[in-house]
């Protein structure tokens, strides 16, 4: 009786801790088919007058409210983080445009990391740490390169903003690595889309859509590749030095 007594509030907490990802994964389902309108260049184009008009009698409220919603849509991964960051560069510039954007950026990704941990990461890691075999060499070999690896999967342009979220809390990085390597890592190719978010009034007037697929221009990818390369580095070096060893 007590055995089967402790299995099922072993089972509530598991679902308990599954909580807050099943909620996001709901909002997340709910706000792509209805807010994917909302959220969308089209709306910030119709609307740029109107939040222009509110951003200068409300500069800080309108900061406040920008960041919060660029929160919740980072955190709930609903459609429009790129129309978002784009407002942030129309709305405040470039600078501080890009700090707003990556800031509340760090913050969303920071919510989705930590209910992914508290609902899997955490189990998932002990037993991967408990494995043998090929599960404990992937485990340790992530262990030995958190950082660079860190920095990698948020500098490499083709690795999805919410695939980076999941996967550190899925193998036990510490929130204080996942915190300053996103801040750090998505700084280059935040700034890349605040400043093409600031020349957006020129585009809009001549009814034109912007270029996102600026930061595969080669003056933007290729110094994006060599802090890539840097980040690696420690990577290839402790390969080496392992192959040496042996």
């Amino acid at each position: 009786m007590r055995m089967a007594l402790v299995q099922e509030k072993t089972k509530r907490s598991g679902w308990g801790r599954m909580l807050p990802l099943l909620v996001i994964l709901a909002v997340a389902l709910a706000g792509g088919y209805l807010l994917r309108d909302y959220l969308s260049f089209d709306a910030l184009r119709d609307n740029r007058l109107v939040l222009l008009a509110f951003r200068d009698a409300n500069y800080g409220l309108a900061v406040a409210g920008f960041m919060a919603l660029y929160v919740a849509i980072v955190a709930f991964s609903l459609p429009g983080a790129t129309v978002a960051t784009l407002t942030g560069g129309f709305l405040f510039a470039t600078f501080p445009g890009a700090l707003i954007n990556v800031t509340a950026a760090t913050i969303g990704a920071s919510v989705i990391f930590l209910a992914a941990r508290w609902g899997l990461g955490e189990r998932l890691a002990a037993k991967m740490e408990q494995g043998h075999g090929a599960v404990k060499k992937i485990k340790d070999g992530i262990d030995e390169n958190q950082w660079s690896m860190l920095f990698l999967i948020r500098l490499v342009p083709a690795v999805p903003f919410f695939v980076a979220n999941l996967v550190p809390a899925l193998v036990g990085v510490p929130l204080r690595r996942f915190v300053i390597s996103t801040f750090l890592g998505i700084i280059p190719g935040g700034v890349v889309y605040t400043s093409v978010g600031a020349g957006l009034g020129e585009v809009f007037e001549r009814g034109e859509t912007p270029d996102l697929g600026i930061i595969f221009e080669p003056q933007i990818l290729l110094p994006i590749l060599g802090l890539c390369a840097l980040a690696a580095l420690p990577i290839v070096i402790k390969g080496l030095r392992g192959r040496k060893g042996t």
